[in-house]
């Protein structure tokens, strides 16, 4: 399998080092190469999440990678480029509320992840619902040998009380306090530049997998 252009690391770490119009405009064309170069590893990521999950259906780089521009509206961080790549791959791409399957690429903070980001109203009560009526079925997913090969634990803060209607005494509260329901795993700058890189990430997919179908199953009368 193909490894990923180090022309696109080059290019986050140099724009990391010179976040401003001024220095983007002028060096565009290097952007574009990298872009180029990074949705050509995407559309690689896209054939392995359908090879995983074949419900995925058919998706083009544009309909799974974010924008570099950075909405300084809504971010406490005003510089206007972002300095990472990222692509999520599900049923019906990026701006799909389904759990999927995500890339993230920026020097020095590197990860896959997957599962549900901060799912919100009835969505979060069904996944929550879903643990109650399963919790075995639940637990033995996350803590699976080989899915905690790859993923240690859940994104983000737990509240810290019970959810509002659930008991403090719930014998599954420590599942129902969570806020996100995604998980992720570093990658190493070396494996970056490594041919096995898309082995280790369908590796580490696969056992997504599971999480994900739980998920999607939990919330697919609510989305």
């Amino acid at each position: 399998m193909t490894s990923l252009n180090p022309e696109i690391l080059a290019f986050l770490t140099a724009l990391e080092k010179n976040n401003n119009r001024e220095w983007f405009d002028a060096n565009k064309s290097m952007y574009l190469k990298a872009k180029d170069s990074f949705d050509d590893f995407v559309s690689q990521l896209i054939q392995l999440a359908k090879s995983i999950e074949p419900e995925i259906g058919y998706l083009e780089p544009k309909n799974c990678t974010f924008r570099i521009y950075r909405d300084v509206r809504f971010s406490k961080e005003k510089t206007p480029f972002k300095n990472n790549f990222g692509a999520y791959i599900s049923k019906g791409g990026k701006n799909s509320e389904w759990a999927g399957y995500y890339f993230h690429l920026e020097p020095s903070e590197s990860f896959i992840a997957g599962g549900k980001y901060q799912p919100q109203g009835a969505a979060l009560k069904a996944i929550r619902e879903a643990i109650i009526y399963e919790p075995e079925n639940f637990r033995a997913i996350i803590e699976k040998p080989s899915f905690k090969k790859h993923f240690s634990g859940f994104l983000g803060d737990t509240l810290k009380t019970a959810p509002q209607g659930y008991p403090k005494d719930h014998p599954h509260i420590d599942l129902l306090k969570y806020k996100a329901y995604a998980v992720y795993q570093p990658i190493s700058t070396g494996l970056l530049g490594s041919p096995k890189l898309l082995d280790e990430i369908a590796e580490a997919w696969k056992e997504l997998k599971t999480l994900n179908d739980f998920l999607n199953k939990a919330m697919e009368h609510v989305i």
